[in-house]
């Protein structure tokens, strides 16, 4: 409740003080920069046409903006700044009221600037949608993430490459597994060196050969010895 009394009350603090701004800068507009300047000149401030531009801008655009809601704090930081050129330069040495030339008006408007400028202009303006969404999206992206952080990762299967020869089973990593060997296969045995002199499987060795060619010649089979 709190809250909703405080936006209202800024929203009507808002207009307020940019109607008046609005109305100020519009005049100096109006009537030229340059007779704001000599005006200025008159009155002893310094720096009168940069001083004459810059509140005839300060207070009309930064009246505008206060209208919407847009940039408060730092509009009315601009606008507390003008009020302290005029209180400091015109109207300090006039007294308090405004009837006689006094302080009266620039101190109040410079007072409610300070407060925009210190406590922001309430969610009842384009700062406060903007804000608002800013915020939904931040809070929407945190959750988020925090799902995702909490979230069981997903363990990799291996998967099995078919091909003409044996299988392979891919890993997790993409590298190949040991090959898969079918039930009841023997494993392969390591080799083994032959000998120089041992005959090589389904081959004949000399002896054997020479056999055949006494046979082969019809010469009497010599017997071996018994040692063989």
């Amino acid at each position: 409740m709190k809250r909703v009394l405080f936006d209202v009350a800024a929203l009507i603090s808002r207009v307020v003080l940019g109607v008046i701004f609005v109305a100020h800068g519009w005049q100096k507009w109006q009537g030229g920069l340059g007779a704001a300047a000599g005006q200025f000149r008159e009155m002893g401030v310094p720096m009168p046409e940069l001083s004459a531009g810059f509140a005839a801008i300060v207070e009309l655009v930064g009246g505008a903006l206060l209208i919407l809601g847009l940039l408060v704090r730092p509009v009315a930081l601009l606008l507390l700044i003008d009020m302290i050129g005029a209180i400091v330069f015109v109207h300090a040495g006039h007294g308090v009221l405004s009837q006689g030339g006094g302080w009266e008006l620039p101190g109040a408007l410079g007072a409610l600037s300070l407060m925009l400028a210190a406590l922001g202009g309430g969610r009842i303006g384009l700062d406060g949608i903007f804000h608002s969404t800013y915020r939904r999206r931040r809070e929407r992206q945190i959750a988020e993430d925090d799902l995702a952080a909490h979230r069981p990762a997903r363990r990799a299967e291996p998967t099995t490459v078919v091909t003409e020869g044996p299988a392979t089973q891919v890993g997790p990593e993409g590298g190949p597994t040991t090959p898969a060997r079918p039930e009841g296969e023997a494993a392969e045995q390591p080799n083994v060196p032959r000998q120089p002199n041992a005959p090589r499987p389904g081959h004949l060795n000399d002896e054997d050969m020479r056999d055949i060619d006494a046979l082969v010649s019809d010469e009497p089979h010599q017997q071996k010895p018994p040692n063989r």
